[in-house]
């Protein structure tokens, strides 16, 4: 399936819904809720088997996504403010909210999310986070080290920020 043209649309869903996912250890969908269906343009037979990086729009740095892949595949949650582009090319914000799934001897089976709208001051405030991220990651001769250099960048503003990941997400 072609990745859409980003159109440059907004589009919202409702303060009380809530986008739920479940990925396996690989990122592939294998469960989307009716909301995720209906805010994404997918249908469930589309986004089942799917990977979830389907959704990823340009403007989302890479980094991020390590970051949440890193913490994630430790067993830690992680919060984050994601940038996702639906089937016709629109694109919607959300407040993710990632953990793994563990079952009763402590293993990852695979990964859950719930996203929810996220208030609009704070991507007012992430958005210029992720251009500059994403500066960073567009000038490095290969997407490895451009991940790698904009991981680096992040961890900078956020020591010389005198905070960590976790605090600078929810003081947003």
């Amino acid at each position: 399936m072609a990745r859409p043209t980003p159109s440059g649309r907004e589009i919202t869903f409702a303060e009380d819904e809530i986008i739920v996912s479940k990925t396996d250890l690989q990122g592939r969908i294998t469960y989307a809720n009716d909301v995720f269906q209906r805010v994404s343009g997918y249908t469930e037979r589309e986004l089942l088997g799917a990977p979830h990086s389907i959704l990823r729009h340009p403007d989302m740095p890479r980094s991020v996504f390590a970051l949440l892949w890193s913490r994630i595949q430790t067993g830690h949650e992680v919060f984050a403010y994601v940038v996702n582009l639906a089937r016709n090319g629109d694109h919607y914000w959300v407040l993710a909210h990632v953990t793994p799934s563990f079952d009763e001897a402590g293993t990852i089976l695979g990964y859950h999310s719930n996203r929810r709208v996220p208030d609009h001051r704070a991507i007012d405030a992430i958005v210029p986070i992720y251009r500059e991220l994403l500066d960073v990651e567009r000038r490095s001769e290969t997407k490895e080290d451009g991940i790698a250099a904009a991981s680096d960048a992040l961890q900078k503003k956020l020591r010389h920020a005198k905070v960590t990941y976790d605090a600078f997400v929810f003081s947003l």
